[in-house]
């Protein structure tokens, strides 16, 4: 049985002192829930060690928001997996819209990404695929993803596919205020279990995490998280504030 996780990504926002008085405010409620649901924050390089000593002796997970896929090496402004694997991350974003819009991510270097985070590290990547408008609108959102998923899982074995999560993002509906609607994610992740059982069989696709992102807030949560198909969500600004993540959390 798949347990729901549900992850922030606070993207390129907090101080330092920020990150520590909202994860104080969001244990102490995380705590007094006392819920099954996992939970996690994806921050900026500069909070992860704040957050990592924020969350310490508790389950919620503390997340990169990416990595290089080299060792070391002249690459000014990155980081590796294994610098990552010091501070004791759990999770890391891999391929987010934003990293290949803006920063010219490729499905390629998507891969070398994924590949890098599997052999030398114990942290779980978040992998988040997605289509834009003009790909939804062309009835190409199926083609779009499918062949993002078949390249950035290129030459990944099934046992470590296993422990993999998957973030849908439809581009369109990030930081938007739009939200796909929840029938629209529930045929897309279904979509994305299919092409997971085509690559790994039917065994391996049962386990993997399939998380909607997009819009996610305590409006929606309920009705996004109630489909079958939808094992969590990934969390933009929501997950900003302590009580409103906490709202989504309590779905």
């Amino acid at each position: 049985m798949r347990i729901p996780f549900i992850c922030g990504n606070w993207k390129m926002y907090k101080t330092k002192e920020e990150a520590a008085a909202f994860a104080a405010a969001f244990r102490k409620l995380y705590e007094e829930a006392d819920t099954d649901i996992r939970a996690a924050i994806c921050a900026p390089f500069t909070q992860l060690d704040t957050l990592k000593e924020a969350f310490a002796g508790t389950s919620i997970g503390v997340g990169a928001q990416n990595v290089h896929f080299a060792d070391e090496g002249a690459y000014t402004g990155e980081i590796s997996a294994a610098m990552l694997q010091e501070i004791g991350v759990d999770y890391c974003i891999v391929g987010h819209s934003e990293r290949r819009q803006y920063f010219g991510e490729t499905d390629d270097t998507v891969n070398l990404k994924l590949k890098k985070l599997f052999d030398a590290t114990d942290i779980t990547p978040i992998l988040c695929v997605g289509e834009n408008l003009e790909q939804r609108e062309a009835g190409l959102a199926e083609a779009v993803v499918g062949g993002q998923l078949v390249t950035d899982l290129a030459g990944i074995s099934a046992d470590k596919a296993v422990g993999l999560v998957i973030a849908y993002e439809p581009v369109w509906a990030i930081g938007t205020g739009k939200t796909a609607m929840p029938e629209q994610a529930e045929e897309m992740c279904a979509f994305i279990r299919g092409v997971l059982e085509g690559l790994y069989g039917e065994y391996v696709c049962d386990q993997i995490i399939i998380q909607y992102g997009g819009s996610v807030k305590p409006e929606n949560a309920g009705e996004i998280m109630n489909m079958d198909e939808i094992d969590g969500a990934l969390v933009g600004g929501a997950s900003l504030d302590p009580e409103k993540f906490m709202e989504i959390i309590s779905f």
